[in-house]
């Protein structure tokens, strides 16, 4: 009889802290908590069903890797809503096989003859060829979560921990993706614009002319006209709601991030633009610490010319109840994606001009 109760409590025991643990996440990833609290014990029950955890009929009380993987796919899915310069790129996730996407290359153009009168014409082969691209690696180093501290606690430190590494990750891919798809530098098709405002804090001010200067720099170059993007940085943001009051009334749609249309570009903010040279106007490596010569810009794109891509993602797990020396859990993840032109055309940036 006592068996059976302790077996009865450890059930009751298994089933409430899955259920909590499940709903958790769920809810972190903005999913309904109900659906992550039955995930959550029908992962346990597969589990104690084929031996790998517990004991046959009680579930195992401890922390599922797979909860936490399922949870943070949904949540790499569902991208924020304030990012939306990124939400509207092209995705190719369907296109990821093994964290790889192959495109194919459709070789040169063919040789166009005027006025000839030599046959017979020669022929000539315009061979595919296949081009790799490889997504780029996230990893985030262990969070160690002992057991002292998950005892000492009233609040559920490993759901907070897992939700750290998320906007960590989040915060990197989008840093990532708006550096890939600002120019290398300035090129006739890839055009980058100096700010020619007033003198403000050791740089020139964005003025809405910057904005047509860099309109007429993608008609030239002949970069589509539907889905012309500009992603203005924070300053730029602060330039033209100061000093252009049209701007300023249309300012802002808090739903989507997007702020208004100029000079057919859709306008955005995002605080984490790249950095170019203000002399040879050069991009600055990505992570690179600006120097003395370096300015920050706003990054313009075409989304006929963009894509992104997300590849698989895991999580790991090391837990305390196997790691008897230390008592401590510890949790880490990885995660694939990538951002990128299709195309060194129809990009662009407006750059800080020094005062």
């Amino acid at each position: 009889m006592k068996k059976f109760l302790f077996a009865l409590l450890g059930l009751i025991a298994g089933v409430a802290f899955n259920s909590v643990a499940g709903a958790t996440i769920a809810g972190i990833a903005g999913f309904d908590p109900a659906t992550g609290a039955v995930a959550a014990n029908g992962i346990s029950v597969a589990a104690s069903a084929i031996g790998n955890f517990a004991p046959a009929g009680v579930m195992r009380v401890g922390i599922f890797a797979e909860v936490w993987t399922g949870e943070l796919i949904k949540a790499f899915r569902s991208d924020d809503e304030s990012v939306g310069w990124y939400n509207r790129i092209r995705s190719y996730d369907q296109y990821v096989n093994k964290d790889v996407i192959h495109f194919v290359d459709l070789g040169g153009d063919p040789t166009i003859l005027v006025n000839n009168n030599t046959y017979p014409l020669e022929i000539e082969d315009l061979p595919d060829g296949d081009k790799a691209v490889t997504l780029d690696k996230f990893q985030s180093k262990p969070t160690r979560i002992t057991d002292d501290e998950l005892h000492a606690i009233s609040y559920d430190k490993m759901a907070v921990v897992i939700e750290k590494h998320t906007e960590a990750f989040k915060e990197k891919k989008y840093s990532r993706a708006i550096h890939a798809l600002a120019p290398a530098e300035n090129t006739a098709k890839t055009p980058v614009v100096l700010t020619s405002g007033t003198a403000e804090d050791g740089r020139k001010t964005m003025v809405r002319k910057d904005i047509a200067k860099l309109k007429k720099a993608f008609d030239k170059a002949k970069a589509p006209k539907q889905g012309r993007i500009l992603v203005l940085c924070a300053d730029h943001v602060a330039d033209m709601l100061e000093n252009d009051q049209k701007f300023a009334n249309q300012y802002y749609d808090y739903q989507t991030g997007k702020i208004s249309k100029i000079y057919g570009f859709d306008i955005y903010e995002y605080d984490e633009c790249p950095y170019y040279d203000v002399t040879t106007l050069a991009k600055t490596a990505y992570g690179s610490v600006p120097g003395a010569n370096n300015m920050q810009c706003s990054v313009a794109f075409c989304l006929g010319r963009a894509m992104r891509a997300d590849g698989s993602t895991k999580s790991y797990l090391k837990d305390a109840a196997s790691n008897p020396e230390n008592q401590e859990n510890l949790f880490s993840m990885r995660t694939y994606n990538i951002c990128l032109p299709l195309k060194a055309e129809g990009l662009g940036a407006i750059v800080s001009a020094k005062a």
